[in-house]
């Protein structure tokens, strides 16, 4: 039995959850998981989870603003939610998600305004102190440009490849191991690779599952002895680590 899991990055506000959400969250702690970090992406989202850190002390929330909603979003909007990022940053242990999809927008001026809003979002990451949580997709390499400049950085779900993992190790930045480890072929390769004092783990749920149908903060544990296995360490170890860089990058 493992004693303690962070999931460093759910999405327990989202509707997957509206009929049991309460039930997730105790299945989790039953599991192990002491605590969640519940990753906000647009203004809805980021209003539900600072909600959901009202009602539970163990949840702690990041505001953010998703690059795959940027490109169709009126500059109104995202005008408000980085305005609502910006008001409530002391109920938030970091900014994100946030950061660059370039497998969904393919086209330059959409890649543009990604670009644009996340810079308005690390300079808030950078001018308050707060840890940043990048969504990269196809766009690694220049968030990590992007970004370089700040001390604490997370690149969540991250499926870039070694040689750009190298440099964000190299920079002293971590990388969120998902429950895709426990199929997927290229994360067991990068959780294999990347050092543990660089490790998160995360469910990403309600998506990514690693059993059948919506994946929950509970199965987080499931990644556990895959990366022990792949690393040849023991599951104890990964539990530890991953708690303790989860800890110190959120300041929890």
């Amino acid at each position: 039995m493992i004693h303690e899991v962070i999931d460093s990055h759910c999405h327990l506000d989202f509707s997957k959850f509206n009929r049991d959400r309460h039930e997730v969250i105790e299945r989790a702690r039953k599991r192990g998981v002491s605590e969640m970090i519940n990753s906000g992406i647009d203004y809805r989202t980021n209003a539900d989870s600072i909600a959901l850190t009202r009602k539970y002390d163990f949840i702690h929330a990041t505001l953010g603003l998703s690059p795959q909603m940027v490109p169709h979003a009126k500059n109104e909007k995202i005008r408000q939610i980085i305005s609502q990022i910006e008001r409530n940053i002391d109920k938030a242990v970091g900014v994100g998600e946030t950061g660059l999809d370039f497998y969904y927008c393919t086209n330059d001026p959409g890649r543009e305004k990604q670009k644009d809003v996340f810079r308005q979002i690390i300079e808030i990451a950078d001018n308050y102190n707060k840890t940043l949580v990048i969504h990269g997709r196809d766009g690694e390499d220049l968030a990590l440009q992007m970004s370089k400049h700040l001390e604490k950085v997370i690149f969540h779900c991250y499926g870039g490849s070694l040689k750009t993992m190298e440099r964000i190790v190299d920079m002293g930045h971590y990388i969120s191991v998902p429950t895709l480890v426990c199929f997927s072929q290229q994360h067991k390769e990068i959780a294999q690779k990347l050092p543990l004092e660089n490790m998160l783990i995360e469910t990403d749920s309600p998506f990514l599952s690693p059993r059948k149908g919506r994946n929950e903060p509970a199965f987080v544990v499931d990644s556990v002895p895959m990366i022990a296995n792949l690393k040849d360490i023991d599951t104890n170890d990964v539990a530890r680590e991953t708690v303790k860089n989860t800890r110190r990058v959120f300041e929890l």
